[in-house]
């Protein structure tokens, strides 16, 4: 679970939904609508998830730097 992290640049609530895109490669839109439309049927049950999710993982300091990755 090192790789997972909230988002620090792309969220609407916390981050998680644009931490969770960005490490599975989805589109953040996407996932939101999905999560909300689950949460609409499941009756909460991803809202618990998401809360745990909030508390656990942590965010992910950008501090105005990009990452670059050089391929030699």
């Amino acid at each position: 679970m090192n790789n997972l992290y909230r988002s620090s640049d792309d969220k609407v609530i916390a981050g998680v939904c644009g931490g969770l895109a960005h490490r599975f490669d989805l589109n953040v839109t996407g996932l939101r609508c999905a999560v909300a439309l689950v949460a609409l049927f499941l009756s909460g049950v991803p809202a618990v998830l998401y809360a745990i999710l909030w508390a656990v993982l942590k965010e992910r300091p950008t501090g105005g730097v990009i990452d670059v990755v050089i391929d030699v």
